[in-house]
């Protein structure tokens, strides 16, 4: 699906762009849906607190192990047809959690970031590749599509499981209905043959390169954080006095503050030669504001899960603009996509696992804000080293702002 200034090019890239942010809302429902109901989920199928921490570490272990599944998958049927063939799997893998059974739980888990792990990958080598001029805004709209879903599942399955009889079962299978609209709209927009990402044969390894393990750093710990937020967030208001609808609705409020930051950062970090202090800024205030939900007064867990919601929206946009910034052309964009969210994921599943067992070994939370203190002093660091205006495979600094200027 490459573009040209040929006729029809333009109706074709403004549908593609459609396609790919309402493909960005879904990569979220199946993992924000679940915190809301994850104590009568856990309860009706008799979870330990030790497979309630698995459950909720199963995304980020799933993104880990799946992802780099994607380019070898698109370097076979091209990466359009590997995009449609992980929403279908999204869509099953969501709609098996109607089952309400521990095991279709975990099953449609595993399947649903299966899917969602593929288009992770491909979805920044897709905007490098067909919107070069128009990347920070493309990478904004895709982060920003993705933040409004999760809030929107956060917030609305609760409501949603009382308007459906009561079952939590029912309420996390309905999120597969927006999986199955993008996957008939994105369908028509299949090219007639094969396009690959690059030559069959396998392109160098980044895996020796110092500035691709900081990008992979920076994705994984910001991840840590965030889907530790995702598992636990709701459940910590819960034990601190919250209703379980209030939870979730402050949940959903916190993802929907990702929403703003998510659109503007990537712009605004493309339009710097360094993206360091942007890194750093946004380390310190999701560090802060995710204690302050933790510890700070009850009364105020509503400015605390706004400012988290700012301040994670502005890590995760960044961290996908940084594999754009870092790359020089498609290929290597994907390449480092693949590393710093194969990897990156795998290292994310300590931030709700570690969570879940230091809770369950506790009985409180005070354990947790420590892990989430060093966990953001990690972050931060990472996301300095990979802010600098380098490339990945080059050994000296370079003028990365020309990228910015480019997707600009």
């Amino acid at each position: 699906m490459r573009f040209s200034p040929d006729e029809g090019a333009a109706p074709r890239r403004l549908l593609l762009g459609i396609s790919l942010v309402l493909i960005g809302f879904n990569l979220r429902l199946p993992i924000a849906s679940l915190g809301p109901v994850l104590p009568e989920a856990a309860r009706a199928d008799g979870l330990t607190p030790f497979a309630t921490s698995v459950l909720t570490t199963l995304p980020s272990l799933c993104f880990g192990l799946f992802s780099p599944l994607a380019p070898a998958m698109s370097r076979r049927i091209g990466a359009e047809h590997t995009v449609l063939v992980m929403l279908a799997v999204l869509t099953l893998g969501t709609a098996l959690r109607g089952l309400g059974s521990a095991p279709a739980l975990f099953a449609a888990q595993i399947l649903a970031c299966l899917g969602i792990a593929a288009i992770n990958v491909l979805a920044p080598v897709l905007v490098k590749r067909d919107f070069p001029r128009h990347a920070a805004m493309m990478t904004g709209l895709f982060t920003m599509a993705l933040c409004v879903g999760a809030a929107l599942a956060a917030g609305a399955t609760v409501p949603l499981r009382h308007l459906l009889g009561g079952s939590w079962a029912l309420a996390l299978a309905a999120w597969a209905l927006p999986a199955l609209l993008a996957a008939l709209l994105w369908a028509p927009l299949l090219p007639p043959q094969e396009t690959m990402l690059g030559p069959p044969a396998r392109p160098r390894s980044l895996l020796t390169d110092p500035l691709a393990w900081q990008v992979t750093l920076f994705m994984g710990l910001q991840s840590a954080l965030a889907y530790l937020v995702f598992g636990w967030l709701a459940p910590i208001l819960r034990d601190r006095g919250l209703s379980p609808a209030v939870a979730g609705y402050l949940l959903s409020l916190s993802i929907l503050g990702q929403a703003v930051t998510s659109l503007v950062a990537p712009s605004f970090a493309a339009r710097r030669r360094s993206q360091s202090g942007v890194a750093l800024f946004f380390s310190g205030l999701a560090v802060a504001s995710l204690l302050g939900c933790i510890l700070a007064p009850l009364g105020t867990a509503w400015l605390w899960a706004i400012l988290l919601g700012l301040a994670q929206g502005g890590l995760f946009g960044t961290a996908l603009m940084l594999i754009v910034l870092r790359a020089r052309d498609a290929l290597t964009a994907g390449q480092l996509s693949a590393m710093a969210q194969g990897i990156g994921y795998l290292l994310s599943a300590l931030g709700p696992l570690l969570a879940g067992t230091l809770h369950g070994l506790t009985g409180g939370w005070g354990a947790v804000a420590g892990w989430v203190g060093v966990l953001g002093g990690a972050m931060a660091w990472s996301g300095a080293q990979a802010g600098r205006a380098r490339y990945v495979g080059a050994s000296a600094p370079t003028a990365a702002a020309t990228t910015g200027a480019r997707a600009r």
